[in-house]
């Protein structure tokens, strides 16, 4: 994957309209993350350290991981690794 625009990105999910989780939903999806993260690297896919930034930066604004990879495909052009205007 390309360099992520983190602020750019999270500029985009602050205008967003959907309901952020709470601090103790964030804390709980946070091990699930990890978690998930940890299966990925048994299974030789590891995420780098911009899809790391991306996701904590998502949980830090209280998106909700069933809508992480929605978000990540509407915002994003496919093939280029640039958020869409």
């Amino acid at each position: 994957m390309a360099h992520i625009d983190l602020e750019a990105l999270r500029k985009r999910i602050r205008s967003m309209a959907f309901e952020r989780g709470t601090p103790e939903q964030v804390a709980l999806w946070r091990e699930d993350v990890a978690e998930a993260r940890a299966n990925l690297v048994i299974e030789d896919m590891t995420p780098s350290d911009d899809e790391d930034a991306m996701f904590a930066m998502m949980l830090d604004e209280g998106v909700p991981p069933s809508l992480m990879s929605s978000i990540v495909l509407g915002l994003y052009k496919p093939g280029t690794g640039q958020i869409a205007a």
